[in-house]
């Protein structure tokens, strides 16, 4: 063999390892490691077992199921929106489902790629009912209370300025707990965040009926879940993980009829599940993923309605976060 192929057919097999790395250390392990937040209800919460819930929880077992047929195989790692990226980077965990908002320099510069969007969000605020204010346009020279680390300061800067509304103090805080604390004991007039949080943070207030959130919303704020560079693998095994909970729903494939559906003789239905085609096998995974993933935590919408959904504490209805087919803008790809 002449050299130039040689050296071609070595980076090929490096960049075969290179690809199945992340998978094999997390068979190796047994387990998942999944970053998420530091204790936001609806999202990613403990309780006092310290076992954990939530949206983005449940996406981290949703990637267990398809790897190992066992959702119970992760540890989570509650995270600081300042250490996040750190710890994805360093290799501390495999994948970070913390409702990190997918922007272009995260996708980038910072290293990483976004698997999808698990929910479509938005940036808002909230004050205190007895100031009387009921827009975000009457927040002029107002305090406002921010977690350092995310995309919030910058959102106030520019909606500010693009209104020529007076922008107060701007108070960062490193954990979203401390910032709440400001909030609640006076220190500033506003807290802004994603309305997600803010629903979710109202709730954990000593009297939330004093509280409301404007219905201004200053921002895009795509959430997702997020990988290293350098492993397309993992990245196509979780970004597909994504696409199959979307999928499920589409079909009508629930975890209560999963078992059912596995001989439905829609052909989409086959593909998706594993009876016709072997498409986990580009994934590392088995031919029935996706009938691990569901039967573990239910489709996209089942896993929706459990954590934020109208009738939980949060009281959130789907709007964007539907289907494509049903008025919003959510979309699996096909398995074909």
């Amino acid at each position: 063999m002449k050299p130039f192929l040689f050296a071609v057919a070595g980076l090929l097999s490096l960049a075969g390892v290179a690809q199945a790395s992340t998978l094999d250390d997390v068979k190796a392990r047994g387990a998942l490691n999944c970053g998420v937040t530091q204790g936001l209800p609806g999202f990613s919460n403990p309780n006092d077992k310290n076992e954990w819930s939530g949206l983005d929880v449940d996406f981290c077992r949703a990637v267990a199921a398809a790897i190992f047929n066992d959702s119970s195989k992760v540890k989570f790692t509650p995270l600081s929106a300042k250490d996040r990226f750190t710890a994805l980077t360093s290799g501390a965990i495999d994948v970070l489902s913390r409702n990190t908002t997918w922007t272009m320099s995260r996708d980038t510069t910072l290293g990483f790629n976004f698997a999808g969007v698990m929910y479509y969000d938005g940036q808002g605020f909230m004050v205190r009912k007895s100031v009387g204010v009921k827009s975000a346009k009457e927040l002029a020279s107002a305090s406002i209370c921010v977690q350092t680390g995310t995309t919030h300061e910058l959102n106030v800067s520019d909606y500010f300025k693009a209104n020529h509304i007076a922008l107060g103090e701007v108070i960062a805080f490193a954990t979203i707990d401390e910032a709440v604390k400001a909030y609640e004991s006076g220190r500033c007039d506003v807290f802004t965040s994603d309305k997600s949080q803010l629903a979710a943070v109202r709730l954990k207030l000593t009297n939330p009926v004093d509280h409301m959130i404007l219905p201004e919303t200053i921002s895009k704020e795509p959430l997702g879940p997020l990988v290293r560079h350098g492993d397309d693998q993992w990245f196509d095994l979780v970004k597909w993980t994504y696409f199959a909970l979307l999928d499920a729903e589409e079909l009508g494939v629930t975890g209560k009829n999963v078992e059912e559906m596995v001989n439905s003789p829609n052909p989409e239905v086959k593909r998706l599940l594993g009876s016709d085609g072997k498409y986990g096998e580009a994934l590392g995974l088995t031919p029935d993923w996706v009938v691990r993933i569901i039967k573990a935590v239910g489709n996209y919408g089942e896993i929706y309605d459990r954590n934020v959904g109208p009738e939980t504490p949060l009281g959130i209805e789907r709007g964007l976060n539907n289907l494509w087919n049903n008025g919003g803008i959510q979309y699996g790809m096909p398995v074909r």
